[in-house]
């Protein structure tokens, strides 16, 4: 049993933040309870939109969609490293995290810039792991990786990606280590010491989906 449960997900709106050159979500209300006796709202949008999970196959041609993978692929034990002073995310100062970073299935990065959303300085440069750092994470059991920014990777132009300007979305998902993107609340949780999950909706051929990931803490 817990005792309590930390959202950490995004609320989606029309209005709210999304990545550069991304359509934002549009809602349409099809019926209302006053006219049909029910309420029903279409909700139209990018799979990546919000708080999301990337799959293999975002980036990778042939990979993995999200629902290729069983559903205890997106639940664990997690840690946050506080990162908001960091200009990068470098492999020494990740080693100092070493022995926490191999009793968890998630690791979880917290850059303060959710306190940014919807506002533009959300998509000035946030601190993102080097390669070095992020390939030495492959060498874990990690399930996924996340951050409270827009990427693991600097921003790039949606239709300029290459393993050169997205390096840690090729390095983390070649290893089927999830990325979980637009987080929130990370620092209302313990370093460590609680469960993450970050399940996605059940699409077919997905290569991403916006999920409601929270935090569960025991004691």
């Amino acid at each position: 049993m817990y005792d309590k449960i930390i959202d950490l997900t995004h609320l989606l709106s029309e209005s709210m933040t999304v990545y550069p050159d991304t359509v934002p979500p549009r809602f349409e209300v099809l019926n209302t309870v006053d006219v049909s006796g029910f309420a029903e709202l279409k909700m139209t949008m990018v799979l990546h939109t919000g708080t999301h999970i990337d799959a293999p196959c975002h980036v990778l041609k042939n990979k993995k969609s999200l629902d290729r993978f069983p559903a205890d692929k997106f639940i664990g034990l997690a840690m946050v490293i506080p990162c908001p002073d960091q200009e990068e995310i470098g492999l020494g100062f990740l080693r100092t995290f070493e022995e926490q970073i191999a009793g968890v299935d998630f690791l979880l990065f917290f850059t303060g810039w959710q306190h940014r959303w919807n506002t533009r300085a959300y998509f000035e440069d946030c601190p993102t792991p080097t390669q070095e750092a992020a390939k030495w994470l492959t060498n874990f059991q990690l399930k996924g990786v996340g951050v409270d920014s827009f990427s693991l990777d600097k921003i790039v132009p949606a239709a300029k990606v290459t393993r050169d300007n997205l390096p840690n979305h090729y390095i983390f998902l070649e290893k089927e280590i999830l990325l979980i993107e637009n987080l929130t609340n990370l620092d209302r949780l313990p370093e460590t010491g609680f469960t993450f999950q970050c399940f996605p909706l059940n699409i077919e051929h997905a290569d991403g989906s916006p999920v409601r990931a929270i935090a569960a803490i025991e004691g």
